[in-house]
């Protein structure tokens, strides 16, 4: 299994071989950073742990260079940086079992490029190469550039495929950017209270990140909680952990739907949530 970066990287936590676990692939998640997975994307690992039918394959597209640190990490090189990043997402994987682990090493720059030859050959040659059930994306409304990025280049990738071998769920999880602005009945809400020891050790190992200045151990676990607390306001919790995700479905099914338009569509039907509320109460 080769791509366009020679410093990408193909991990296989129990062996085997690279080409016939993609094949495998049932649940597949293409984000853009190492510990993305982990803390936007955990039900997706809960689902396929410990199972003979079901298969997680973790895509991380970017080097991991430019990250935010202070402390232990402050003088870290951005290419101390990308090996350090690699090795925690390595520890991630072989951590929750993932089937396969694959990190591209493309510069944030690069993933920003439409059209960018490398990027789009190595998605094209990962959604070509499997048939999952779901597939776990970011969501075009993140304000991280880079998640937005990497998000629109897996559409245009997805996109190119032959119908009957585009997947039938897609789904946009949380990020730089949280879920709980959408429509209760657009939310598609996935439990992440499985194994609540694992879902911190995975967030934890990226000692680089929080060592580093930026609290995801406490954040990510604390989002899965308020979202199961904050879900609906007239019931009891029927979990202690939700993660919150945007069916990108439609996206996939139909490449003439704008996905500017798509994502628009949500917010004018939040707008119009909060004016018809407030209008109904006298405001």
């Amino acid at each position: 299994m080769k791509f366009s970066r020679t410093e990408a990287d193909v991990f296989l936590p129990k062996g085997g071989d690279p080409a016939q676990a993609l094949a495998r692939t049932t649940h597949l998640c293409v984000i853009a950073h190492q510990d993305d997975i982990e803390i936007n994307a955990y039900p997706a690992v809960a689902d396929c742990l410990g199972r003979s039918d079901r298969f997680f394959t973790g895509v991380v597209m970017t080097n991991g260079a430019g990250s935010a640190r202070t402390g232990k990490f402050a003088h870290v090189t951005d290419a101390e940086m990308q090996l350090i990043r690699r090795e925690e997402q390595r520890t991630a994987a072989s951590l929750g079992a993932y089937n396969l682990q694959l990190q591209l090493a493309h510069p944030s720059a690069d993933v920003k490029k439409a059209g960018h030859a490398g990027v789009a050959a190595d998605l094209a040659a990962i959604f070509g190469a499997c048939r999952p059930q779901v597939v776990y994306l970011h969501q075009p409304a993140d304000k991280h550039d880079t998640h937005v990025a990497c998000f629109l280049r897996c559409i245009e990738a997805l996109r190119t495929l032959p119908r009957d071998q585009r997947p039938a769920c897609v789904l946009g999880v949380e990020g730089w950017r949280d879920l709980d602005w959408l429509e209760d009945h657009e939310k598609v809400a996935m439990d992440a209270s499985a194994n609540p020891e694992l879902a911190a050790k995975l967030v934890g190992v990226f000692e680089s990140q929080i060592a580093g200045g930026k609290r995801y151990d406490l954040a990510a676990l604390g989002r899965r909680l308020a979202n199961a607390t904050f879900f609906n306001s007239h019931a009891t919790d029927q979990t202690n952990a939700i993660s919150l995700a945007m069916d990108l479905t439609p996206l996939v099914v139909d490449e003439m739907l704008s996905v500017r338009e798509f994502t628009l569509g949500h917010i004018d039907r939040l707008r119009s949530d909060v004016a018809t509320r407030l209008a109904a109460m006298g405001g």
